[in-house]
């Protein structure tokens, strides 16, 4: 009986046993389908991942070798690595050195087992020189088994072919400029400042151009913004040629542009590149069906010594421009200590305008205009005067253009208009007084406001003011400019055209500008008596010009008694100029109108010999000191200049001026006036040496 109960037991047990052990493998039977399952789904997920996605995936043994590349990958390699199982990683892989955080190269993370990450790198096959077609971004670690012993590399990666596009483009954007497709303003700072970092504790040489297109804006003006743009892409050509490989181009913005030329220090190759720069910039552009043409200036600074650094550098060469413009334009020049002077002198003339306007420093004169057919006071021209407190009495060719660039011109500019109708107001005679009205008055909206409230604080009719305007006005000829000349008209305020023929001289302005005056420059009065001159032809076909619109005439700068008649003949209807007085003050206008009601000539009776007008600077000499000064006019006898702190007393002082450059020649002051003398030649100067001067020292106007 217990045999059998324990036979019985057994064969429970070993039910029992049985039933666990197949519950068992099926339970590993369901692991093994799942992880199957799993194992096929991370495939499928993985083939998704590499074939749509941007990541892909690869693997090395202990040498480096790839035994695993994702397709899409091993596809973009060089032909040689198409099938790259078996080839180093470092032969299909190299990396972008220029990338930040890559000092180590692949070859040392594979040869110390070491991970890296976000390595950049591209095919090896694009050694050509030509940016890649690819990028990728790649990351890897080492493998070690269960008995820590090194199996290879797996890794990942990323294409990053797209964003390199993307930061290309937003880099070039930041460093390049967007219409012409050179060099911006960041991208030329930052390779001045490369290019003059030491190099083994040299500076070494290097120049930068700055450049100014002449002209550029009436062209913006007549032809449109498109047109512009155009002809700014064109300049863009023609210097990139002309520079070529031996500098950069850029530009700064506007009609404004740089080159600079590493290595290059030498005067005459300078030189030689900016007159070819010059000559190619000036030559005929098609732009809108039409021919345009436009000039250019150009200022030199030469590193190191004008500079070393890059700011300093460019300061130097923007005051090399701004005398290369005041020259005359269309011509270069390079920067000099005298012009880093004068642009502090000319700082400290800001500086004490200013205090001089708040504190009372300025006053005016008045010139008489005369009549030619009466002889009599029809009026003054208001003429503003400064005499400094330290530098004495400063001419208004210094100080205006300065004014206008500092912004300081409207402040100035309304002080004349409130004082000058002030005093009108208070004159024994109803004479018009005139005041000179710069473009940057004229293009302020509220100047017919400030207009009408100096004419009613002052009491004086609108008839008596006369408000000069130079051409300068008609540059940016626009609807703004017809309406501004039909609300000052809509006053009953006079307008007159000064300097006419000087400017630019269109005619087609006169047909609607409501003028009633037209102020023939002295450029055409001086001379006009001599036998031969054509100059009188010249004020006859102005007269009559103006006879025909129902406009006044009036002959400036009549200095020389015997052109009074000569004025008069050729049907002027005033005369203004020395020959009548200098300016004087409004105490002595009041006692000069309660007098004689017609005007006396004054000064010299015959003509002198014809002089050549020309803006030259030169040095002059007053015993052991010696000044900078301008030379307006010349003949064989004589010459005018300014810019020279001489006054009356100075009359019969002997004096040597540079007439032509490095040599002196004897003088005596004639006369001093208002910041400009008149010097008489010990001996006969032959005209014919100024066309022997150096291009550089003579800038000629026409006249």
């Amino acid at each position: 009986m217990l045999p059998a109960l324990v036979a019985l037991a057994f064969l429970v047990c070993l039910g029992v046993a049985t039933a666990r052990l197949a519950r068992l493998d099926g339970l590993a039977v369901q692991r093994r389908v799942s992880a199957a399952r799993e194992g096929n789904l991370a495939v499928k997920m993985i083939a998704e991942f590499e074939g749509h996605g941007t990541g892909w995936f690869w693997e090395a043994d202990r040498q480096g070798r790839i035994t695993y590349l994702s397709a899409k990958v091993a596809a973009a390699l060089a032909p040689p690595y198409r099938d790259p199982g078996g080839c180093l990683l470092t032969d299909v892989f190299r990396m972008d050195s220029a990338s930040p955080g890559t000092e180590r190269t692949l070859a040392f993370h594979i040869s110390s087992r070491t991970s890296f990450a976000d390595y950049t790198v591209c095919a090896t096959g694009s050694t050509d020189g030509t940016e890649p077609d690819r990028w990728w971004s790649i990351s890897g670690r080492p493998v070690i088994d269960d008995l820590g012993r090194f199996q290879g590399f797996i890794g990942s990666g990323s294409d990053l072919t797209e964003k390199r596009k993307s930061d290309a483009e937003i880099t070039r954007l930041a460093l390049f400029d967007g219409l012409t497709g050179l060099a911006n303003r960041q991208r030329m700072r930052q390779s001045l400042e490369k290019t003059l970092q030491p190099q083994g504790g040299v500076l070494r040489p290097a120049s930068l151009f700055l450049m100014d297109l002449d002209r550029f804006k009436a062209v913006n003006d007549t032809l449109g913004h498109q047109a512009g743009d155009a002809l700014l892409k064109q300049v863009a050509q023609r210097l990139e040629r002309v520079v070529g490989a031996v500098g950069l181009v850029g530009r700064l913005g506007g009609d404004e542009f740089k080159v600079l030329l590493p290595a290059i220090d030498h005067r005459d190759t300078l030189t030689t590149l900016a007159r070819e720069l010059i000559a190619a910039l000036s030559q005929p552009y098609f732009i809108a069906g039409a021919t345009v043409t436009i000039g250019c200036s150009i200022g030199i600074a030469i590193a190191p010594q004008h500079g070393d650094n890059a700011e300093e550098l460019v300061r130097n060469a923007d005051l090399a421009l701004y005398a290369a413009k005041a020259d005359g334009r269309g011509v270069h020049r390079f920067f000099s200590e005298e012009m880093l002077s004068g642009a502090k002198s000319r700082k400290a003339l800001e500086d004490d305008m200013r205090a001089a306007l708040a504190e009372g420093g300025f006053h005016l004169h008045y010139q008489p205009v005369v009549s030619t057919a009466t002889e009599e006071i029809t009026g003054y021209e208001a003429l503003l005067r400064w005499q400094h407190p330290v530098r004495g009495r400063i001419s208004p060719a210094d100080f205006i253009p300065v004014a206008e660039e500092c912004g300081l011109i409207e402040a100035l500019g309304e002080w004349v208009l409130r004082t000058a109708c002030d005093a009108a107001a208070r004159w024994p005679r109803a004479v018009r007084v005139a005041v000179n009205v710069s473009p940057i008055q004229f293009a302020n909206p509220a100047f017919p406001a400030i207009v009408t409230s100096a004419l009613a604080r002052s009491g004086l009719p609108a008839s008596r003011l006369e408000l000069e305007i130079t051409e300068g006005v008609f540059l940016d000829e626009s609807g703004a400019t017809d309406a501004m000349f039909r609300s000052l008209k809509a006053l009953g305020v006079r307008l007159a055209l000064d300097d006419f023929g000087t400017g630019y001289s269109s005619l087609g302005y006169l047909r609607t500008a409501p003028f009633d005056k037209i102020k023939i420059d002295q450029s055409f009065v001086r001379g006009a008596a001599q036998p031969g001159n054509r100059n009188a032809a010249i004020i006859r076909a102005i007269v009559t010009l103006a006879d025909t619109l129902a406009m006044e005439t009036t002959a400036e700068g009549v200095e020389i008694q015997d052109e009074i008649e000569l004025v008069r003949t050729l049907g002027c209807s005033h005369i203004q100029g020395f020959v009548y007085g200098a300016g004087i003050a409004d105490a002595e206008v009041i006692v000069q109108l309660g007098g004689a009601v017609q005007a006396a000539p004054v000064g010299h009776k015959v003509s002198r010999a014809p002089r050549t007008k020309m803006l030259r600077s030169a040095r002059l000499a007053i015993g052991r000191t010696q000044g900078d000064v301008r030379i307006r006019n010349i003949s064989a006898s004589g010459a005018m200049i300014d810019g020279v702190a001489i006054d009356d007393e100075a009359v019969g002082l002997d004096v040597l001026i540079e007439l032509v450059e490095d040599q002196m020649f004897a003088a005596r002051v004639a006369w001093a006036q208002d910041g400009k003398a008149g010097l008489h030649f010990a001996e006969n100067f032959n005209l014919d040496r100024l066309q022997q001067a150096q291009p550089g020292r003579v800038a000629r106007r026409a006249t």
